[in-house]
């Protein structure tokens, strides 16, 4: 028994693995800060600013300066707050969602990990942070921060329906060749996705759901203008702002690994991933290199959007923020799939898809558009409801 526990072999696997965790965590951690520094400049160049300038070479240090600055920071806890679930709340943020990195794919056969359900893994993985934001807020023994937490959870859970429901409705119109010359529907596999894409990516296909996608991803991620959660103006900090130093850094962390997640996932499924215009252009493989930064260019357009967001829109009140996924976004995406169902059991063509989301992207501005002008009801007073019931 010890020589199959110990063997060579086993070895060799828990090594292969360790390194791949890693490269993945220095990965990620260049990435972030990359991604700190680039948000900067870019809400800087938004409000006509300079951003940072002064540590280091164009400023491109001020993410190292700030890490250390965490790093070296006093690690305090509240003295009522329960020690268990205080500490224990940003692993619970932070482990899911570096967990998300096992399924990506960077680009062909560079990945931790193939999984025929990786859409659904990549779902479950994802939602488990949740139960980290409500500890962070009911351990920290302060109101914000528990209300922060509760926002934060009610956010998650109602967000996270239509994207599950987007990814669904590219899961089902998938292309997916057999062995014996046909073509099957339907696939999880996110190779598998990204590979059906060789000649027209699933954008054209799916419009609508490019856009539900991004905005549940905005909702998802704690992003402007769904970032309530964290907002100063009600929260003060939302349910870390007890959290100090290396514990307020790791949800930090999380945040912006999340967006590297979300926007690689973004590319892979909706743009083509490594697969497109390789189909349109050569009929080799691309070189690894080449495919890399293809993949990159497709997720920085995401991220761009992202910060171009945070840049433009002002925040949702919860009311509003809460009606616009019940009410707008799971009724799109429940028709959609509809939709999506009704094409691949009568075997219409799939111009059908893209008409359809055309006509779902012009309803949802529509009611959007109707839900601003709308002018807000006011609660009655208590006098006017003893008026009323006279």
């Amino acid at each position: 028994m010890s020589t199959e526990i110990f063997g060579i072999e086993n070895v060799n696997v828990w090594v292969d693995g360790l390194i791949r965790v890693l490269l993945i965590v220095g990965f990620m951690t260049v990435v972030v800060m990359g991604l700190i520094y680039g948000e900067r400049k870019i809400l800087a160049r938004f409000q006509q600013r300079l951003g940072p300038t002064r540590t280091g070479p164009m400023g491109l240090l001020q993410s190292v300066a700030d890490a250390l600055k965490l790093v070296g920071k006093e690690d305090l806890r509240p003295r009522n707050a329960d020690p268990w679930t205080f500490e224990l709340a940003p692993y619970l943020v932070f482990v899911p969602v570096f967990l998300g990195f096992v399924i990506v794919p960077f680009v062909l056969d560079w990945q931790i990990r193939i999984l025929e359900l990786g859409l659904l893994y990549f779902v479950a993985i994802t939602g488990v942070n949740i139960v980290g934001w409500i500890m962070a807020g009911w351990g920290s023994d302060n109101r914000y921060a528990m209300i922060g937490g509760m926002r934060a959870a009610a956010q998650g859970i109602s967000y996270e329906l239509p994207l599950v429901l987007a990814l669904v409705s590219v899961a089902m119109v998938v292309e997916v060749p057999l062995a014996d010359g046909e073509v099957a529907r339907g696939s999880l596999n996110l190779n598998e996705i990204v590979a059906s894409q060789h000649e027209v990516p699933n954008i054209v296909w799916q419009p609508l759901v490019v856009v539900v996608f991004f905005i549940a991803g905005l909702a998802e991620l704690n992003r402007t203008p769904f970032d309530i959660p964290v907002g100063e103006s009600e929260v003060v900090g939302g349910p870390f702002v007890e959290y100090s130093g290396i514990r307020w850094s790791m949800f930090f962390l999380a945040e912006y690994a999340a967006l590297l997640i979300m926007s690689l996932l973004f590319a892979a499924v909706f743009l083509g991933g490594w697969a497109w215009p390789a189909g349109i252009f050569t009929d080799e493989d691309w070189p690894r290199w080449a495919q890399a930064l293809l993949v990159a260019g497709k997720a920085s357009i995401f991220v761009f959007m992202v910060f171009w967001v945070r840049a433009s829109v002002p925040r949702l009140r919860i009311d509003q923020l809460m009606g616009f996924s019940w009410k707008i976004l799971l009724p799109l995406m429940l028709a959609q799939v509809m939709v999506n169902g009704l094409v691949l059991v009568y075997d219409w063509p799939e111009i059908i898809l893209t008409v359809v989301g055309l006509i779902g992207i012009v309803a949802l501005f529509a009611m959007v558009d109707r839900a601003v002008r709308q002018p807000r009801q006011r609660p009655a007073s208590a006098a006017q409801l003893q008026s009323e019931a006279v």
